[in-house]
C-alpha cells in the first residue's frame, strides 16, 4: 500500500522537523486580548446563526401552517380538546 511508502520516506524529513523545532517556555506563551476578542466574535457570530435559525424555524411553521407549500392549511386546534392523549393516565399511573 502507499502509506508505509510515504511513512519511510518522510520520516527523515520528520525526525528533521523534531530537532529542529524548539518548544516554547511556559512563560513565553500568554494569552491576549486579541485571542480573547476573536473568541467573543466567534460565540456572538454563533448566537446569531442560532437566532437566525430560530426565526427562519418559526417562518417556515407558520407557511406549513397556512399552507404556502402546498400542503393543506392546518385548522386551528382547541387547546381544551387538542386531541393530544399523551398526559392522560389510567388508574396504573403509565400512560
Amino acid at each position: 500500500m502507499l502509506l508505509p511508502e510515504l511513512v519511510t520516506l518522510l520520516a527523515p524529513v520528520l525526525d528533521l522537523v523534531r530537532l529542529t523545532d524548539e518548544v516554547p517556555e511556559p512563560e513565553d506563551v500568554k494569552a491576549g486580548w486579541g485571542a480573547l476578542a476573536i473568541f467573543a466574535g466567534m460565540a456572538l457570530a454563533v448566537a446569531l446563526l442560532g437566532w437566525s435559525l430560530f426565526r427562519q424555524l418559526r417562518k417556515v411553521e407558520h407557511g406549513r401552517a397556512t399552507g404556502v407549500y402546498g400542503d393543506v392549511p392546518a385548522e386551528p386546534r382547541d387547546s381544551a380538546d387538542d386531541g393530544d392523549d399523551r398526559n392522560d393516565r389510567n388508574d396504573s399511573g403509565r400512560p
